[in-house]
C-alpha cells in the first residue's frame, strides 16, 4: 500500500479538532463561513484558513450564495479517508493474526 501526497494532505487536515469540528458542523451546508468563525475563539482569518486546508484536503468545498461563502463538507472525501483506514484496518489484523500464529506454533512445540 502506497502513500500519497493527498493522503497526507488528507490526516493532516483531519489531525486539527477544529478541523474535525468544522468537517461536522458543514455536513448539511448551511453555515457560510463568517457563521462557522462565530463557533470559534480564534479571528475570522483563522478560520478562513482551516476551511482552506480542509478545501485543499478535498474535505469541504465553499459555494457562493448571494454574498455568502457556504462551506459544505465533501462526503467523498470522508469516505476517502475511511477506505485508507479500512486498508490499514485489514493490515494490521492480518499481521496480528500471524503473530498469534506464530506464539500458538511456539506454544505447541514448548514441551
Amino acid at each position: 500500500m502506497q502513500v500519497h501526497a493527498d493522503h497526507d494532505r488528507l490526516f493532516s487536515a483531519l489531525a486539527d479538532a477544529t478541523r474535525r469540528d468544522i468537517v461536522r458542523r458543514a455536513l448539511d451546508g448551511a453555515e457560510g463561513v463568517v457563521e462557522l468563525a462565530e463557533h470559534y475563539p480564534m479571528s475570522f482569518a483563522a478560520v478562513q484558513k482551516h476551511v482552506a486546508i480542509l478545501e485543499r484536503a478535498g474535505l469541504v468545498t465553499k459555494h457562493r450564495i448571494g454574498r455568502r461563502k457556504v462551506v459544505r463538507t465533501n462526503v467523498e472525501g470522508l469516505r476517502a479517508a475511511q477506505r485508507l483506514l479500512d486498508q490499514y484496518e485489514l493490515l494490521w489484523r492480518a499481521r496480528v493474526d500471524r503473530m498469534n500464529a506464530i506464539l500458538a506454533e511456539s506454544t505447541e512445540a514448548t514441551p
